[in-house]
């Protein structure tokens, strides 16, 4: 909810033009994944599921992206990008695994958290084609305001069934989640979506696990196993070469009737 006031004040403060058309349909699809679906339904089974659990199952989300990015944005990428990117989702699972998670057996909380990346992927996709045409910024802005109204009402009956109880600490964390990781951090991650390949820019995701980690050794002192520190390596690396991959131009329907022509030119030459 405070994601969402901040970018209301924002878009009113810039007098930014609103959305036309089919782009309130799209806004609907970002609004439904980002702001709410993959926060609330990941919540609701990190209260059953360990958070270590979670990340083995959220570790998909970058490939799902990428899948969803090519349907949604026609990109073509190549086999090898395919096949890195496979790797990739597979070190980042294993990767969760040796860190405590575990593979286990299913769990109901899976189906919400396969749900909650599903959907994280579809607006993360949609959010990168709208950056193109509304912004960066102004694309999670106006999909965080789309979903206020529900917000306010689910804050509202939390409240009453249970005021919070904080201290300073937890409530610097809520401001962090709020401000940076629910509005700030998206406008720079649209606008890498917006500007490059969705299906390469993905793949960044894959740092993500190895980053929570790390900080967690940093800020909380846990311990980092050297299978821990070598499986981060080696998805930082998966990353790295997904990224690197060269992507083919996409198609014009016009290319074959261009190439036909030139080529008539040439011979003639």
């Amino acid at each position: 909810m405070l994601a969402a006031v901040l970018a209301a004040a924002a878009l009113a403060l810039t007098g930014q033009s609103w959305p036309r058309g089919q782009q309130w349909l799209r806004l609907l699809i970002v609004t439904g994944g980002i702001v709410l679906c993959f926060p609330l339904l990941t919540s609701y089974a990190l209260t059953t599921a360990s958070a270590s659990h979670a990340a083995v199952v959220i570790a998909l989300l970058p490939a799902a992206t990428a899948v969803v990015a090519v349907l949604r944005g026609r990109e073509r990428p190549p086999v090898l990008f395919w096949l890195v990117t496979g790797v990739g989702a597979a070190a980042a699972v294993i990767f969760a695994a040796l860190s405590g998670g575990g593979m286990g057996s299913l769990q109901w909380a899976d189906l919400l958290l396969f749900t909650a990346v599903i959907g994280a992927a579809f607006g993360y996709a949609e959010g990168g084609l709208l950056a193109r045409e509304l912004g960066a910024w102004q694309t999670i802005s106006w999909a965080l305001v789309l979903g206020l109204p529900l917000m306010l009402t689910l804050t509202a009956v939390a409240w009453f069934q249970q005021p919070p109880v904080a201290g300073t600490l937890q409530w610097g964390a809520f401001l962090y989640l709020g401000v940076v990781s629910m509005f700030l951090g998206f406008f720079a991650w649209y606008r890498g979506l917006g500007i490059g390949s969705m299906a390469k820019v993905s793949q960044i995701q894959l740092i993500q696990p190895v980053l929570t980690l790390l900080w967690a050794a940093l800020l909380l002192g846990e311990q980092l196993a050297l299978a821990t520190v070598a499986g981060g390596v080696a998805v930082v690396l998966c990353a790295g070469a997904a990224i690197r991959v060269r992507m083919a131009p996409a198609r014009s329907p016009h290319d074959g009737k261009v190439r036909g022509k030139s080529s008539s030119v040439q011979e003639a030459k």
